[in-house]
This record gives C-alpha cells, sequence and structure tokens, in this order.
C-alpha cells in the first residue's frame, strides 16, 4: 500500500525588482555558484544578475545553456560544477534551462536554486526534470529525493517577457486540477510516487479559482508589459501553485498527449509545453466525455488566451493519420502518465480525441 506524500520547495520568493535583492535569499546556500542560463536569457537579465551577486560576494561560474535538457548536457554542465567546487547551482531563465540546473545539482549534491525568468511553466518548484534526447524527444522523468531550496520569481521581468508565454504558463497550470481530478477518481499516484494529498488537492483547486479570476487581466497586463495585482496573482498560480499541485496531485491524459506530441516533427517542435498541454487538456476532457458546459467553459478561455486549440494552429493540419497514430502510442504508453486516467485509454481512443479538438472549437467559433 502506497504512503501518502507531499512535497515542496523549502522557500518561495515572489516580487518586482527582485534580482536586486536575490543576493540575500541565496546568502544561507553558499558563496561559489555554478549560474546556468542561455544566451538570450544572459541578454535579458542574467549578466545583471551575475553582476549584483559579484557584488554582494559572490563567485561566480557561468555557464551557457546549450538548449536541450539532455544527459549529454547534464554530464557537461556537472562537469564544469565539480572542477570548479560549487556550493550551489543557480538555474536563470525557463523550462529546460531549470531542469538542466535541478539535475545537475542533484549530480553534484549541491544546493539547488532557481531564479524564474517567465511564467510560462510550473516545472520552477517541482522536484523533477523532463529528461529530453538530443533531438528533443521527451525521454524520461527523471525525479530527485528533494525540491528545489528556493525559487524566485521577479515579477518586473516576467511582465517584460512575451505574453504567449504567459499564456502557455497558464494553460500548463489549467491542467493541474483537471488531471488531479483524474488521478484521484484512477486512486493513481502522484509525482512523488505515492498518493495524492488533500493539500496537493486544494491547491489544485486554488490554482484554477486563481486562473479563471485573473488570467485576462494578467495576459492584458503582460501585453502591456506593467505589474498588476492580477499578473502578480497568475505568476503565483502559474508557478507555485501549478508546480504544487500537479506534484502532489498527480499528472494524467493532458500531460502524456504533450509527451505523445514531441515525437512530431516540423513547425509544432517550436510549440511550447504549455502550448502542446492546451491541446491535451480539451483532448482530456473529450476522452472523459465531459458535459459541454464544463468543455466549452474551458475552450472559451483557452481561445481569449490566443492559445492554439485547433490541428491548423498546433501545427497538425497537415499531421497524416500515422502522425498521429505515432502520438497515439506514446501518449499511452504504460511508463506515461496516462495511467492516471480513471478508465483505460487506448491509441485509437487518442487519435479520435485529437481529432475532435479541432471539431469541436471549430463549431463553438461558428457558433459564438
Amino acid at each position: 500500500m502506497l504512503d501518502k506524500i507531499y512535497g515542496s520547495p523549502s522557500r518561495y520568493v515572489q516580487g518586482k525588482d527582485l534580482l536586486k535583492r536575490a543576493g540575500k535569499y541565496i546568502k544561507p546556500y553558499g558563496e561559489k555558484l555554478l549560474v546556468l542560463a542561455d544566451e538570450t536569457v544572459q541578454e535579458i537579465c542574467g549578466d545583471d544578475l551575475i553582476k549584483q551577486l559579484e557584488e554582494d560576494g559572490f563567485d561566480i561560474s557561468k555557464v551557457t545553456f546549450n538548449g536541450e535538457c539532455s544527459m549529454k548536457e547534464i554530464e557537461r554542465v556537472s562537469k564544469i560544477g565539480e572542477e570548479d567546487e560549487v556550493d550551489a547551482v543557480l538555474g536563470v531563465g525557463t523550462g529546460k534551462a531549470l531542469d538542466t540546473s535541478k539535475a545537475v545539482a542533484e549530480e553534484l549534491s549541491v544546493y539547488m536554486l532557481i531564479f524564474n525568468t517567465l511564467a510560462s511553466s510550473d516545472a520552477p518548484t517541482s522536484g523533477l526534470s523532463v529528461i529530453y534526447t538530443e533531438d528533443g524527444e521527451v525521454e524520461k522523468y527523471q525525479f530527485y529525493d528533494k525540491n528545489p531550496d528556493l525559487v524566485m520569481n521577479d515579477t518586473k521581468i516576467i511582465s517584460q517577457g512575451p505574453p504567449h508565454m504567459l499564456a502557455s504558463g497558464i494553460s500548463d497550470a489549467l491542467a493541474t486540477l483537471i488531471e488531479a481530478r483524474a488521478t484521484r477518481e484512477a486512486h493513481g499516484e502522484n509525482m512523488h510516487g505515492g498518493k495524492p494529498t488533500i493539500a496537493g488537492y486544494a491547491i489544485a483547486e486554488k490554482c484554477e479559482e486563481t486562473l479563471f479570476q485573473y488570467g485576462i487581466q494578467a495576459y492584458a497586463a503582460n501585453k502591456e508589459k506593467i505589474v498588476t495585482p492580477a499578473l502578480e496573482a497568475v505568476v503565483e498560480a502559474n508557478t507555485l501553485l501549478s508546480g504544487l499541485g500537479f506534484e502532489n496531485g498527480g499528472i494524467a491524459g493532458a500531460h502524456a498527449i504533450h509527451n505523445g506530441l514531441s515525437a512530431l516533427h516540423g513547425d509544432i517542435h517550436d510549440m511550447s509545453h504549455g502550448e502542446k498541454v492546451a491541446y491535451g487538456i480539451v483532448a482530456q476532457l473529450i476522452l472523459e466525455n465531459r458535459p459541454i458546459d464544463e468543455l466549452e467553459r474551458y475552450i472559451d478561455f483557452m481561445l481569449k488566451l490566443d492559445l492554439p486549440i485547433t490541428m491548423e494552429a498546433l501545427h497538425l493540419d497537415e499531421a497524416s493519420d500515422d502522425d498521429l497514430r505515432k502520438v497515439a502510442e506514446l501518449a499511452v504508453d504504460p511508463d506515461d502518465t496516462m495511467t492516471n486516467m480513471p478508465f483505460k485509454a487506448t491509441a485509437d481512443d487518442v487519435v479520435d480525441a485529437i481529432k475532435a479538438v479541432d471539431v469541436y472549437v471549430k463549431d463553438f467559433q461558428k457558433r459564438k
């Protein structure tokens, strides 16, 4: 019998212009830091953060992230950290860069620190990384004994980011309650390998409530590059509430379909994690045969956020039946999270659901 398990980061800090104050929150974790960020993030804020930390007395090893959270990249960065005898790894950026920094910190047995620059996913708070092949296909989930020691969100930096990435994060967070509900109904496992907790489910519920209450306002604020209470609320929902909710509540069909979509190449490969999850959300709701009012509540909300929930918008319009079959076979792999659905979904079911998303959304648009 599985135990209930709940996990979370040790400390979460969010605020406007947090970059200027980051040093005081990082100080308890040592003075020698490996700072990992890609070239774009270095230009946006990474170099400024390093400069501020050096002024605060930290010894920095600056490493440029190569773009893919693969075992090869993790080994490369870990070697640098080992040679420099760092006290902590500070991941700066979002998504794959942060997942790589977590993997490196685990490999080196040092503190795991996160400075998030986009509210585009719930990766920053989680105690796991999604590992990809060098070609960008999902290879596995890699789990750690702990969550990050420190997670920081500078809402000023996040407000300057592309609005579609905030919308992507809202979509990723929107999957939280939907998948936690399926996991609970299936008596499935959460991401810690235990049974979901009451706390995890309650956080998932609050996450969704916050998104529907403030999501449209936050998206508008991001377009104007301003920090508002609505944006602050959604940044917290996208990062903290969604992170705690999915990890402790469990994930199911929406993310399994996302993982299946990662097998396709072409323009869809350039779509963000949350944009592909958006399509997976509607597909899961269709698989569950949810009432039309519920289904259309999500469709309407996601369309207002300009999320790609038609086959054309997701660059699936030229995908062959063989392509969709490949997606579906991966989605129902017994090692993936489709097993947390409260019924057995076959590859045929998933193919039909993927096609039905396009049909249902187009029908909704015509009627509106």
